[in-house]
């Protein structure tokens, strides 16, 4: 009987990095993709997985629901300003590292995957030290500085936009960037009970939600519900309004897998922040968007690949109001032609078949 090859997952802190990782695992564990299937048990795969997270992520409950160990070390975070939070976090960083060597000394991985986020720093260097291969993915169209550390350490650095490839050399393959299989799959129940003839807007400030998006949307909500129903993700702890503030406004902190997959599928349009896990798997459904983008940051950066390609509509956080906020919607969803360019020319923006590429990259990183 062939020895099963052991991967070791690592990201986390938010839901960014956790997406493409889960999608990975989808991929090769040869998951079916119906709506409602139960993660695959790890005895029926190839591969065993193991994710080192951090402590107090999103990414616990993420991964255990998709039945991959999870073990948390501590996670500090480099700062790019002057904080004195930069001196305890090198001993947060020691002690992860320390955490993650022994983990891995006793698992023995023969592949370390991360898609970036500060928790995954330590757990690549110290694979380093053990001689364990690493393959790092950078979605962003700016290179964080997580993986700016942990690059040198890489075999191979997999990159979502073909500009990236400038920033890693030769090292790095342009494939696109993953997306798990259930988020196309027919939704098996209607957890929403939406009403039909109604145009669907679904909101979502990425995985810990965005206290801007739901005070614009606390401020918007008595007019959007005049020509619309909504589904707003808040974050946890981070809504606004009550859930009960009318028929037709469905709020939750959180969504699952196959419930967010429902909601993208069922919505008509799509108000989001521009991480790109989600807009990922809007590129895929084909959905018309609107981005709102943290302002100062990569997502900036993200939203205006969109734009360029008339792929998305994007405002400015620092300069939106409630009326120009409304204004936009409206003139979207009265308008077939202007939302059936969006759904093109997002359908086209990203590379395809990500998920398949990295599949074939990772059975070359471990052959034996």
């Amino acid at each position: 009987m062939l020895r099963k090859k052991k991967i070791l997952l690592s990201g986390g802190g938010t839901a960014g990095s956790v997406s493409p990782l889960l999608a990975i695992a989808d991929e090769i564990k040869g998951r079916t993709s119906d709506a409602g299937h139960q993660p695959a048990d790890q005895s029926s795969s190839e591969f065993n997985f193991l994710w080192i997270g951090t402590r107090n992520g999103i990414e616990k409950g993420m991964v255990e629901k998709e039945n991959i160990l999870f073990k948390a070390i501590f996670a500090g975070k480099f700062r790019r300003y002057f904080s004195w939070k930069n001196f305890t976090d090198i001993l947060l960083f020691k002690l992860g590292f320390w955490q993650a060597f022994f983990i891995m000394l006793k698992w023995r991985p023969d592949l370390v995957i991360s898609a970036g986020g500060f928790v995954s720093v330590p757990v690549v260097w110290a694979a380093w030290f053990l001689r364990v291969p690493c393959l790092i993915h950078q979605q962003d169209v700016r290179p964080g500085l997580a993986n700016k550390l942990m690059a040198p350490f890489a075999k191979i650095i997999t990159v979502t936009f073909k500009k990236s490839l400038n920033d890693y050399g030769k090292k790095a393959i342009w494939i696109g960037n993953p997306v798990r299989k259930r988020i196309a799959a027919s939704p098996s129940i209607n957890f929403f009970q939406l009403k039909d003839g109604l145009p669907t807007i679904l909101i979502v400030g990425g995985g810990t939600g965005a206290m801007f998006i739901n005070r614009l949307v606390a401020e918007s909500i008595n007019d959007l519900l005049k020509f619309s129903q909504v589904i707003h993700v808040t974050g946890k702890n981070k809504s606004t309004l009550k859930p009960e503030t009318h028929p037709n406004y469905h709020s939750f902190e959180f969504l699952n897998v196959d419930q967010f997959s429902e909601a993208m599928q069922k919505s008509d349009l799509v108000v989001t922040r521009a991480g790109l896990s989600t807009l990922t798997e809007l590129s895929y459904l084909g959905k018309p968007i609107i981005i709102i983008p943290i302002p100062g940051s990569h997502q900036e950066e993200n939203a205006e690949i969109y734009k360029a390609y008339n792929a998305a509509v994007v405002l400015d956080q620092n300069t939106l109001t409630k009326d120009s906020f409304l204004k936009t919607i409206e003139s979207i969803l009265s308008d077939p032609a202007k939302i059936s360019a969006l759904k093109n020319n997002i359908s086209r923006l990203l590379k395809p078949r990500a998920s398949q590429e990295m599949s074939k990259i990772i059975s070359k990183l471990t052959e034996k």
